[in-house]
């Protein structure tokens, strides 16, 4: 039995990989920043997405912590070609969609933020959750990540 040998990745695997990586860092700051929220950050917020954000149950606040630190792990194992990249991503995407089911079937999110916010933004992180899937399996058909 041979052993697959490792193809170098063209170009374009770099680039992707380098911008997951950083919009993954911007999810982790999103994380972050609603986790360590501070009684002056709250100040800032209308009352009713303030509501919203802190009723947000555990379970939706542990989804999107699976999603950004996935994501984020997963984007640094693409960039040290591991295969464990895509099983990572995958369970961000899991996360990313348990935390928007969440968001749009049991809130009302996208009357309180506003159709760009509350429904666009959520959708472009769901097709990019299932994009970075799918890079990841190229990536490994292709003998990128081992």
């Amino acid at each position: 039995m041979s052993e697959k040998t490792n193809a170098k990745p063209a170009v374009w695997f770099w680039i992707v990989s380098v911008l997951a990586l950083l919009w993954n860092l911007m999810g982790v700051m999103a994380y972050l920043g609603q986790a360590y929220m501070t009684d002056e950050m709250k100040a800032e917020y209308p009352s009713d997405q303030l509501a919203l954000i802190e009723s947000t149950p555990a379970w939706a606040t542990a989804a999107f912590a699976i999603a950004v630190w996935g994501g984020l792990l997963g984007c640094i194992a693409l960039l040290a070609r591991k295969k464990w990249a895509k099983p990572v991503l995958i369970l961000s995407l899991l996360g990313i969609l348990v935390q928007f089911a969440y968001s749009f079937f049991m809130t009302n999110a996208a009357e309180i933020y506003g159709q760009v916010q509350g429904v666009i933004t959520p959708l472009l992180v769901i097709i990019i959750g299932i994009a970075l899937v799918q890079f990841a399996r190229i990536a490994e058909k292709r003998n990128w990540i081992s």
